[in-house]
């Protein structure tokens, strides 16, 4: 994507191929370990050695799409040392026989992008836009719980990698604003949940991680619902309570959620470098106010599901031309830019005008 004005000048420039890599993403962070041995320093040896051929492993499952882990057995061979490249303390105890981390590992981006193309292994390494996740725990009328579990069910989401996973998350409390009425529109699909929430926490990218207890059945119920960096979702999970332990099965809960957001970004970033300019064609004239607001709008349009081909014909300090590809067109392009804060109005002949809707 070009980062300066150039006026009166034609450029034809391929953006949904022109990804900058980030390193960012070879890096496991969060990550837990915890081993015993004779002696205090064999046992952080032993944690060290075995938690980083384990975080190799995760990173691996990370920037490869789930459709192509079957692949991934080439690999078992490897050893994560001819990758590694550090690790640095989060937290730590130990005893004289025990050691107890939470430790960043960093892998060599180089190295780990080689091996994948080399074994012709597909990966992404591209982060989707950070979004907003509430963790919530409602209680037996439905109503928003503050209590112990609540605070449970945040510290499980606080536990992973939010930074460097494909779908980087910030985690924020709900707002006292928010309603129990509000969290079951989000519960029953309502889209006018999701405006409420665009509306307070000023952005169109909240998830809520909606969480119940049901201690009669043994079950921890959870729903997420609202609009991530590939569009709205709305997706219900329960997990088995084991002998009382609700806290396992937050853990688990919170892990399976960032896989669910990280999975759908993967899954939408690898088909779209399987496309092959499928869709029709919309020609488009952006409006803008300053670079920055361009460099914007060219970002949001390419988050977009289906979005292909993108073109620049021309461009200047306040406009640009430009086509793309979209299934259905510009009038479906349009029903989509909605979580993208961009709108799309037909403008004279056959060009519709890109506007941000900020």
């Amino acid at each position: 994507m070009l980062c300066a004005a150039l006026t009166g000048f034609a450029v034809l420039v391929p953006l949904s191929l022109a990804v900058a890599s980030n390193d960012d993403v070879y890096t496991v962070g969060n990550y837990p370990v915890d081993a015993q041995a004779a002696n205090a320093v064999a046992a952080k040896d032993k944690a060290l050695a075995e938690g980083q051929q384990a975080a190799f492993r995760s990173l691996l499952k990370r920037v490869v799409p789930v459709t192509d882990y079957e692949r991934l057995k080439r690999l078992t061979v490897l050893k994560s040392s001819a990758f590694f490249e550090g690790v640095s303390v989060r937290s730590e105890r130990n005893s004289s026989t025990r050691y107890i981390a939470s430790l960043d590992f960093s892998f060599r981006p180089d190295s780990v992008r080689a091996v994948l193309q080399q074994e012709g292994i597909p990966f992404v390494e591209e982060q989707a836009r950070e979004i907003t996740v509430i963790p919530v725990v409602r209680d037996a009328q439905g109503a928003p719980d503050t209590g112990s579990a609540a605070r449970s069910w945040t510290e499980a989401w606080k536990g992973l990698d939010l930074e460097h996973t494909l779908a980087p998350i910030e985690l924020q409390p709900l707002k006292p604003v928010i309603h129990a009425d509000t969290l079951q529109m989000l519960i029953d699909g309502r889209g006018s949940a999701e405006r409420i929430l665009a509306g307070e926490y000023g952005s169109p990218y909240v998830v809520v991680a909606i969480a119940e207890i049901d201690a009669a059945a043994s079950r921890f119920n959870v729903t997420m619902a609202g609009i991530d960096a590939v569009g709205p979702f709305n997706l219900k999970r329960s997990y088995r309570v084991f002998d009382g332990d609700t806290g396992y099965s937050m853990e688990l809960a919170a892990v399976v959620g960032q896989g669910v957001l990280e999975g759908r970004w993967k899954a939408l970033k690898a088909g779209a470098g399987r496309s092959s300019h499928g869709g029709a064609s919309v020609s488009l004239q952006a409006e803008y106010g300053s670079l920055a607001e361009w460099r914007e709008i060219r970002q949001q349009l390419l988050a977009v599901q289906g979005v292909d081909d993108i073109r620049i014909e021309s461009e200047t300090a306040r406009s640009a031309t430009l086509t793309l590809r979209y299934p259905g067109g510009a009038d479906a392009l349009a029903n989509a830019l909605y979580g993208q804060r961009l709108s799309l109005e037909s403008g004279s002949g056959d060009i519709w005008i890109l506007r941000s809707a900020n």
